[in-house]
């Protein structure tokens, strides 16, 4: 007979559920690797997630990222590590380069398939400052199996501009990848003046109703207390997709609140707040 613990476990999707997430960590690089308290935070940001996107990877010599991982993997044994990752190459205009990188439980998600974008369209050359690194993931204990993550960290000044851009990179990525699924997240800088109200309707990946935002303006993701920001976005495609996502499953992560720190503390770690959803997990049969 199944234990009440282990049936209310499964009833509410338990472990098979999916919790993705997306964190600016700004600026992170060997400065952050060597502050075990900013570390501490950010390792506990990372392992509450089975899927998460990092942003504002700054290190030009590539070493702060593999220590990241290898600290992260030390809660578990070294011949079977728990999380995997995928990276992009430093992106970005003249000397200032970003990268991108996905975390993920190895037992729960894989990599199909990797496509960098190329941002070379004719009537819109290099539209992007760092632009999407395209990553298709497969799935098998979730409602969908394999769906597609669109990350994007926008400048701030060409937030508008980038973000209808997407459309553009959604209907360029879909020609090359063959999901029904797909995710865009991200740094989308869409809050506090960087993208006016009176843009909105301007902004093809919001104007068109096949595209769900499941967060809206309201959601502060902004570490400072002076400002509420929505920085940070998700925007659903695919009916499936849609589907399989629940409203409010969405959460902003307030590490400030979780470890007690007073706000300098808090923005050690980073000036935005890690935002997480959950993908249904699949329904048993019987």
């Amino acid at each position: 007979m199944m234990k009440p613990f282990v049936f209310l476990l499964l009833s509410l999707g338990g472990a098979l559920s999916l919790k993705i997430c997306s964190f600016n960590v700004q600026s992170f690089g060997e400065s952050k690797i060597s502050k075990p308290q900013v570390m501490n935070v950010i390792l506990a940001s990372i392992s509450r997630c089975d899927l998460m996107l990092i942003m504002e990877i700054k290190d030009a010599k590539g070493k702060a990222f593999p220590q990241l991982m290898t600290r992260l993997n030390r809660r578990f044994t070294e011949r079977s590590p728990e999380y995997g990752y995928i990276i992009s190459k430093r992106l970005g205009r003249k000397s200032y380069k970003e990268q991108y990188a996905f975390i993920y439980r190895k037992k729960l998600v894989s990599v199909k398939s990797v496509y960098q974008y190329p941002d070379v369209q004719t009537e819109d050359l290099d539209a992007f400052a760092r632009e999407p690194f395209v990553v298709w993931f497969s799935s098998t204990n979730t409602e969908i199996k394999d769906f597609v993550i669109i990350p994007i960290h926008t400048t701030p000044e060409a937030a508008v501009k980038e973000i209808d851009e997407l459309y553009d990179v959604y209907q360029n990525v879909s020609k090359h990848l063959q999901s029904q699924n797909y995710i865009i997240m991200g740094d989308f800088n869409a809050a506090c003046g960087y993208v006016p109200k009176k843009e909105w309707r301007n902004i093809r990946l919001h104007s068109d109703q096949s595209f769900l935002w499941l967060t809206g303006d309201k959601l502060d993701t902004s570490v400072k207390t002076s400002t509420k920001c929505a920085y940070d976005r998700v925007v659903l495609h695919g009916e499936t997709m849609i589907k399989a996502v629940r409203s409010d499953s969405v959460e902003v992560y307030d590490f400030k609140q979780v470890f007690g720190l007073t706000e300098p503390e808090a923005l050690a770690v980073s000036d935005h707040f890690p935002l997480c959803f959950t993908v249904n997990a699949a329904r048993k049969n019987g």
